[in-house]
């Protein structure tokens, strides 16, 4: 039997109420499925389960277990076996745009805009969790009476019973979709391989522009093992509340449980990017970040860039911000120095390992851009411009009348009486008091189309690391840069990062948040641990790479940004370069050691107030101090590496005899 994308079944046939479970197997996936005809199997208790698409018998057997145990617990009506061709993705556009959920953008090839339900529209950090047998496992040993930030943990006891609630039936009367999907290119030995399954066509339709979808992802796989992936937008059908937007969600049952000892995923209620797009934050960093723990390597929120001089020299630069500090801008910076050139390796996620020599090399896990649209624009990222003028996805913004995208941030792109429809769908012109777009509404396009897209951007094994930056926005007291004394310092230095709250979570107002390695989100163990993990990789035969900080969010007394920022930023990554091949530019500060003065190319710039750049207020640095060690206490207690302790109290009296 054939079912199309979006048919419709009768649900007579689901009997089952969601919250109610079918008979299911007690132990998740360890009970044997029978399976019949390619195009159906049969689960109990389920009976027949149309396969609309795939050859079921193709898939690797775990892979089949894994799915048959999952059409017995949600119920779906029929199964969809994703290749990530673009016949599929043509399939599912086509359907979409018929119910709604996408809208054209006319004036651009292939591009789309998705308008979500408003309580809909970001990560939920709130209700993202970790369930481990032990607590500690999880959370840090925090000091009495504080609440750890760095992770929120769930006993299995509390996983089951709230997944439980939600799951049972829960894509009853929809389609479910096999995804299978590959972290890093598909074979490379840095490369990991997840299936996700879910009730949400634009969630296949985002994947497949995310992750290396296809159906070569089955050979790579082999016997092995996968990140198990399942998301449900949490409504069943018939469902009988209203839809916003053409955007089924159930945001007051949103869940996003993470099981690292199983290495899996469940995540319901929400189709927002990092809620249901599982191989982003989920797997590639609170999955992965175990898996690099156990096996020995890195998984990071970093971007990748490859920096190459007038001279031909080139560089390769990791580099942590929290959101919306300006990463995806550095990944593609169009540099501000003649002779300089740009290669973008990635913009978010950094998976990176020492090989036999002790060189660390670092791939891009991801195979596409999700990055934020407000304030993206022909002067601040020309390069994600270019990138998604075709084949891309918008969520959340507003479109003008004549089919073209619009956002906070382009009001000096376009006439100021062109007539525009807000991500609400409400009329609206330049200068008005509201917002065209969502804070947090985002492009999601293919890496390949970014025109500085490196050229070993796919390389199976990487490319090697020379050097880490992390960086928040610091309106004060931080300066424009500084590298670590050594690694030790420089994880201490990573560990204190600072930023403002942005609008990638729920979270509102501008208030200074501590964001260590730019990870708090995004850690899938005790961080205590992560850190330590850190600290060991300083051992033969590894040659670790230097660290450093950069600000470029500092202003003056005005409220003035005291560094142009954008493509300029290129000359502090010239001066990064310059330490990395051990040029002496730089003398010890009490927190690092700091350019010289002159040392940083100023051409061209007009009046540039280095002093102020620079400066470090001891009452700040003081207080700072103070509050980091505090902090770090606090959340970590015990579990805080005696190094890392011994740092900061270093820095405290370096900075007490300034």
């Amino acid at each position: 039997m054939e079912l199309g994308i979006g048919d419709d079944k009768s649900v007579e046939q689901y009997p089952y109420q969601q919250g109610e479970t079918p008979g299911m197997a007690q132990v998740e996936e360890e009970t044997e499925i029978p399976f019949y005809e390619v195009h159906e199997i049969v689960v109990p208790h389920l009976g027949h389960v149309p396969i609309a698409k795939g050859d079921f018998h193709r898939l690797p057997k775990k892979v089949q277990k894994f799915i048959a145990y999952y059409c017995d617990l949600l119920t779906p009506r029929g199964l969809y076996i994703c290749d990530g061709t673009v016949k599929e993705a043509d399939e599912v556009v086509h359907k979409l745009l018929e119910r709604g959920t996408l809208e054209p953008l006319e004036k651009l090839d292939n591009c789309f805009i998705c308008r979500t339900d408003p309580a809909d529209v970001a990560r939920v950090e709130s209700k993202t969790w970790i369930s481990t047998k032990q607590k500690h496992d999880t959370e840090p040993d925090c000091k009495e009476g504080v609440n750890t930030i760095m992770a929120h943990w769930r006993s299995p006891e509390e996983a089951k019973k709230e997944t439980s609630e939600r799951f049972p039936g829960c894509m009853a009367g929809r389609m479910m979709y096999v995804i299978p999907f590959s972290m890093g290119p598909i074979g490379s030995p840095l490369a990991k391989v997840g299936v996700q399954l879910t009730d949400s066509n634009y969630v296949l339709l985002c994947m497949r522009v995310m992750a290396r979808v296809s159906e070569k992802v089955w050979d790579a796989l082999g016997d092995n093992d996968f990140v198990k992936c399942v998301h449900s937008m949490g409504c069943p059908r018939p469902w009988r509340k209203k839809v916003v937007n053409h955007w089924p969600c159930n945001p007051e049952k949103i869940l996003i449980a993470h099981f690292p000892e199983e290495r899996k995923v469940k995540s319901y209620g929400s189709g927002y990017g990092g809620n249901s797009l599982l191989g982003k934050k989920c797997f590639a960093l609170r999955i992965a970040s175990v898996i690099a723990r156990d096996e020995g390597w890195m998984a990071e929120h970093m971007l990748i860039m490859g920096l190459t001089d007038p001279q031909g020299r080139e560089h390769y630069l990791a580099a942590a911000f929290p959101s919306a500090c300006g990463k995806t801008n550095l990944a593609m910076i169009k540099p501000g120095l003649p002779g300089w050139k740009v290669l973008c390796v990635g913009d978010d996620i950094a998976w990176m390992k020492f090989d036999e020599t002790g060189q660390l090399f670092g791939i891009n896990p991801e195979a596409g851009f999700f990055g934020v649209a407000p304030g993206t624009n022909w002067k601040t990222n020309p390069n994600a411009m270019h990138s998604f003028q075709a084949n891309t996805v918008f969520t959340n913004i507003a479109k003008t009348e004549d089919g073209g995208y619009y956002w906070e941030g382009l009001e000096d792109e376009l006439p100021k009486d062109t007539k525009i429809t807000t991500w609400r769908g409400e009329p609206f012109k330049i200068g008005d008091p509201i917002k065209a777009a969502h804070p947090n509404s985002r492009f999601c396009c293919p890496a390949a189309q970014c025109p500085i897209i490196h050229p070993k951007w796919e390389d199976p094994k990487g490319v090697p690391i020379d050097a880490l930056i992390f960086g928040g926005r610091r309106p004060e007291g931080v300066p424009l840069v500084y590298e670590s004394f050594d690694w030790n310092h420089g994880v201490m230095v990573g560990a204190q990062l600072k930023s403002e709250t942005t609008a990638a979570a729920e979270f509102k107002g501008k208030n200074i948040m501590h964001d260590p390695m730019a990870m708090r989100p995004f850690m899938g163990y005790n961080f205590g641990h992560y850190l330590q993990h850190w600290l060991n990789l300083n051992k033969a035969p590894n040659k670790v790479p230097k660290i450093f900080h950069v600000n470029w969010f500092r202003v003056d007394k005005e409220g003035k940004f005291l560094w142009p920022g954008f493509g300029e930023n290129v000359r502090v990554l010239d001066w990064i370069c310059k330490r990395v091949r051990g040029e002496d530019v730089a003398f010890k500060s009490p927190i690092g050691y700091m350019p010289k003065k002159g040392t940083i190319n100023l051409e061209g710039l007009g009046p540039i107030d280095w002093d102020a750049l620079f400066d470090l207020p001891r009452e700040y640095w003081q207080q700072d101090c103070k509050e980091t060690q505090k902090f770090l206490e606090d959340q970590l207690g015990k579990d805080l590496p005696k190094e890392i302790l011994e740092e900061c109290k270093k820095q405290t009296e370096r900075i007490s005899k300034m």
